[in-house]
C-alpha cells in the first residue's frame, strides 16, 4: 500500500509549488484529505504517512469510520475493511502516527443528523443556516472542545450548490459566533468549475474578499483564520487567491 503515500507527497509538492509561485509560505496552507467512500484502511495509511486531517461528506459513513479509526488509534491495530463493514485485526501497521486524527464534516447536514455531527466530528465546514448551528451548539457534549465551524458560502450563486449567500454571510457569522460550544473559524466555498486558471482565481478571490470583510467587521470576538477553498482540480488557483485549506480527495485516495 504505497499509492496513498506517493499521492500525498505529490499533492504536497503541488501545494508548495503553488505557494512559491505566488510568494506564500507553504506552511500557511493545510491539506484536508477527503476520504469519503474510502474505508478506514485508507485513512490509516494516510495517518501513518503524516496526514491527520480528514473530510467526510456523508455523515453516517463518516461516523462509522471515525469510531473505527479512533479505536485503531487507541489500540494500535491494523484493520481490514469492506465498503460497509469494518473489522479490526492485528498486527500493528508499521510506521508511527504523527498525531491523532482530526475529522471535518464537509457535506450538507440535515436536522436529524446534527447530534451525530456534534458528538463525533472536530470541525464542521458546511454550516449555512442558523438552525443547524443552534442544534450543533445544543448537542455538542460538554466534555469535548468547542466544535470548530466554517460557514459554507455559495460564492457564485450556483443553483446546485449549498451555502449562505455572500450578502447574508456576515449576519450569519455574527449569530453563530454568539452560540456556546461553537467557534467560528472561517468560511468554505465550492464554486462551479471555472473555464481556466484566471477565472478560477477570480471566483476564489471573491470568497477571500468576503473573508476579509467579515473579519474587518469585528463582530466575531476573534478573527477567522481558515479560508477553505480549492480541490484537486483547482487548488493552485485557490492558493493564489488566499486559501489556507485545500480539500483534496481524488489526488490523494484515487478515483471513486
Amino acid at each position: 500500500m504505497t499509492m496513498i503515500v506517493d499521492n500525498l507527497q505529490a499533492v504536497h509538492a503541488r501545494i508548495t509549488a503553488a505557494c512559491v509561485a505566488c510568494g506564500r509560505d507553504p506552511a500557511t496552507v493545510r491539506l484536508l484529505a477527503v476520504s469519503k467512500t474510502f474505508g478506514p484502511d485508507a485513512v490509516i495509511e494516510a495517518l501513518s504517512s503524516g496526514q491527520n486531517a480528514f473530510g467526510e461528506n456523508y455523515i453516517q459513513e463518516g461516523v462509522e469510520k471515525i469510531l473505527t479509526v479512533r479505536r485503531w488509534e487507541a489500540d494500535g491495530l491494523l484493520l481490514s475493511s469492506s465498503r460497509h463493514s469494518f473489522a479490526l485485526r492485528s498486527p500493528p501497521l508499521a510506521g508511527p502516527l504523527s498525531s491523532a486524527s482530526e475529522w471535518h464534516c464537509i457535506g450538507p447536514i440535515q436536522s436529524n443528523k446534527t447530534r451525530l455531527v456534534a458528538e463525533n466530528f472536530d470541525w464542521v465546514q458546511s454550516v449555512d443556516r442558523l438552525k443547524i448551528a443552534q442544534r450543533l451548539s445544543e448537542q455538542r457534549p460538554d466534555h469535548l472542545p468547542p466544535l470548530q465551524v466554517c460557514l459554507q458560502v455559495n460564492i457564485d450563486g450556483g443553483a446546485t450548490k449549498s451555502g449562505v449567500s455572500p450578502q447574508d454571510a456576515l449576519a450569519l457569522a455574527e449569530e453563530v459566533a454568539r452560540l456556546p460550544r461553537l467557534q467560528v473559524r472561517g468560511i468554505m466555498s465550492i464554486p462551479e468549475s471555472a473555464i481556466d486558471f484566471v477565472a478560477a482565481c477570480a471566483v476564489h478571490k471573491r470568497a477571500a474578499d468576503l473573508f476579509d470583510d467579515i473579519n474587518a467587521a469585528g463582530v466575531l470576538g476573534q478573527p477567522m483564520d481558515t479560508l477553505s477553498m480549492g480541490m484537486t482540480a483547482d487548488l493552485e488557483a485557490a492558493i493564489h487567491a488566499g486559501s489556507t485549506m485545500v480539500r483534496v480527495g481524488t489526488a490523494v485516495f484515487g478515483k471513486r
